[in-house]
């Protein structure tokens, strides 16, 4: 067994701290990788407070992780020591089911490993994230990470930036499309820079007229305050996308009518909630609603070279593996632009 130092939530209501534990001995296929930086994502909080229902503490959260490669399993072919490296939302999955063969492992049929808080496929025992100083994961899973980058800015691409990434590809957003994006926190500072570099015209929506400068600077061509009518109402019918990125609950059927015929509401947020929506705000125009969960294997690689490539970072704040839990305060007040990242040095 291998010792690790982290950080764990004890119940929902503690706060995080210092944590000791194990991690598995290498299997055949396993890359190690020494964690230099992880993402802070609202479902790690969510999931240490159990609001999603089902969280098995002791909980070690994080799934943005970047690091250097410091052991390899005996028939691992896809890495070797000190490479960089990466770790997403995922761990493990069946592999032989229709949406793994495809390359969509977060849709496995047989349920993905998640990368915290999921039982292990082969062990049962519950997988523990990123708020720590090493993990392990089978090579199918593990990412290949540029250094053309600062890799405390590439961290949150392993989720912010694939969630929003893969459902722009799959929708084929491109130059001439009219995109909105919903919400600028984590998600959609990332949908407002990749949706520009894919060609879009980009407007954003948002409660707060204090973030038109910082979406216009992200790339972002327009602005639109969502609480002023007048300004809604002129973006009648306009749009080919909304990304919706909000978690919140909030009014689909207001955004659902900025939608051009045949536009389509691109769902990324999870707010607790259901959504009301008559079906004569569908029919009329043909608008569809949809949903999207993170990106396969393939993708998300695909996204990281993108995004080495184009020079897109997340904007990040770095803190201290001690200010986890200010860190939790100040994300729910919506205090971060856009996404804390732990120095795991700092550990």
């Amino acid at each position: 067994m291998i010792a690790t130092k982290g950080y764990a939530a004890q119940s929902a209501t503690e706060p995080l701290a210092p944590y000791s534990f194990e991690r598995r001995d290498l299997r055949p296929h396993d890359v190690q990788i020494e964690i230099l930086y992880c993402g802070v994502c609202h479902s790690d909080l969510h999931t240490a407070r159990n609001e999603w229902h089902g969280t098995a503490y002791p909980c070690v959260p994080g799934h943005e992780i970047v690091g250097r490669v410091t052991k390899v399993g005996s028939h691992v072919s896809k890495f070797k020591e000190g490479d960089l490296a990466g770790v997403g939302c995922l761990v493990d999955s069946c592999q032989e089911c229709n949406n793994c063969k495809q390359g969509l492992e977060q849709y496995c049929e047989q349920v993905a490993t998640q990368t915290y808080n999921s039982p292990d496929r082969n062990d049962g025992t519950i997988t523990k994230g990123g708020y720590s100083n090493r993990i392990l994961a089978h090579e199918n899973f593990v990412l290949h990470i540029s250094d053309k980058l600062p890799l405390e800015g590439v961290a949150p691409l392993l989720c912010a930036g694939i969630t929003t990434y893969s459902p722009m590809r799959y929708w084929k957003v491109s130059k001439g499309h009219k995109v909105a994006v919903l919400g600028l926190g984590g998600l959609g500072h990332m949908a407002v820079k990749l949706a520009a570099s894919f060609g879009a015209e980009v407007t954003m929506l948002s409660t707060s007229a204090s973030k038109e400068a910082d979406a216009k600077r992200l790339g972002a061509h327009k602005f639109a305050l969502t609480k002023d009518p007048e300004q809604l109402k002129g973006l009648t019918n306009y749009f080919d996308f909304i990304i919706d990125t909000v978690s919140a609950d909030h009014d689909y059927n207001m955004y659902l009518n900025l939608l051009n015929t045949n536009g389509v509401m691109i769902c990324v947020g999870a707010p607790p909630s259901p959504a009301q929506i008559p079906a004569f705000n569908l029919i009329f125009q043909r608008r569809s609603v949809v949903g999207s969960l993170i990106g396969g294997l393939p993708e998300t690689q695909e996204m990281l070279d993108y995004c080495a490539e184009h020079g897109i970072t997340s904007d990040v704040e770095v803190i201290a593996m001690k200010d986890i839990n200010e860190a939790y305060d100040r994300m729910l007040k919506g205090d971060v632009r856009y996404r804390f990242v732990i120095d795991m040095a700092t550990l």
